[in-house]
């Protein structure tokens, strides 16, 4: 039974942040389309997390003996999961995805680079573990993936969504190296007090930006299709989504869970066709696959590692 629990809310997770990426589309409109985010896609994601960080400090309270970080790791870590986890990787994610040209598809396989790229930055900072060579070819890969998705035309660099796809690129490297970072730091408090704090210090880092590149709430038109948007990604994608990522976090381990990035582009692909009308190219297909293959190169020691235990899981 708790194989099969395991299994269902590791589909709910991969399916809720899949579709995150069809409702930041749909939040933020389309060219000409007054009715979204359009104008305002950090002022988006900062309103997102504004919402979902007050849902995660509530529970960090229930949950919790200590929902405020005390001590200079603890705000080391805030601060810094802040500046990248939170506004560097949302602030580039929706500013990339006011694109039209990248589809939610599109967006969620470069995203899934991450693991990738945590695995790089991982051996990049803890000098004792070395990146050996098909773990080099592994990271190599995954940048190979994006450049095919990309599909770059070199004539003209910046059109066809180019920049947009290099702009989550970069958001996946902030997320990256935050993840990587925190980690480091290793301060030994609740990880819902954690997520809470770096949900708000991101959220309001991300309002002094949306102000200072000249957005304003006032460009900003309420429909329906933008509330349901900001309440799916507040409450759905990220304060339900990340109590069941914890959960599985502790029941499965890192490996495992780091195949929701390889889950959720299908997600993305089927709520964006369904909602948005988006198709995915070849190249996303294509892009997804060379990812896909540098990270079973980068994690292929772990993996020989867990077949045993999934192997008994199953049986």
């Amino acid at each position: 039974m708790s194989r099969y629990r395991n299994l269902g809310l590791f589909l709910f997770l991969a399916a809720v942040w899949g579709a995150a990426f069809m409702a930041i589309k749909a939040g933020l409109g389309t060219p000409g389309d007054p009715g979204g985010f359009f104008e305002t896609p950090v002022l988006f994601a900062a309103i997102r997390y504004d919402v979902a960080g007050v849902l995660m400090l509530g529970y960090a309270v229930y949950a919790t003996d200590h929902a405020i970080p005390s001590g200079r790791d603890e705000w080391t870590t805030v601060v810094v999961g802040s500046v990248l986890i939170m506004a560097g990787y949302h602030a580039l994610l929706f500013v990339g995805e006011t694109d039209p040209a990248v589809t939610s598809a599109a967006a969620a396989v470069i995203v899934s680079l991450s693991p990738v790229l945590t695995a790089g930055f991982a051996r990049a900072f803890l000098p004792s573990d070395t990146l050996s060579v098909l773990g080099a070819a592994g990271l190599l890969l995954g940048l190979v993936g994006v450049v095919v998705l990309s599909n770059p035309d070199p004539n003209n660099l910046l059109s066809g969504g180019t920049v947009a796809k290099l702009l989550i690129f970069g958001a996946a490297v902030s997320f990256a190296l935050g993840s990587v970072l925190t980690r480091r730091i290793d301060a030994d408090f609740p990880i819902e007090t954690m997520e809470a704090w770096t949900m708000l210090g991101g959220a309001l880092l991300m309002h002094v930006v949306s102000v200072g590149i000249g957005e304003s709430a006032a460009d900003v038109t309420w429909t329906t299709d933008s509330l349901l948007a900001v309440g799916y990604l507040s409450v759905v994608a990220s304060a339900i989504g990340f109590l069941v990522y914890f959960d599985l976090l502790e029941r499965l381990g890192p490996i495992e869970i780091n195949l929701v990035s390889y889950v959720a582009p299908v997600f993305a692909a089927l709520t964006g066709w369904a909602f948005l009308g988006e198709l995915p190219t070849v190249y996303t297909v294509v892009g997804f696959v060379v990812i896909f293959a540098g990270f079973l190169l980068l994690k292929r020691e772990s993996l020989r590692r867990e077949l045993p235990r999934i192997r008994r899981a199953l049986s």
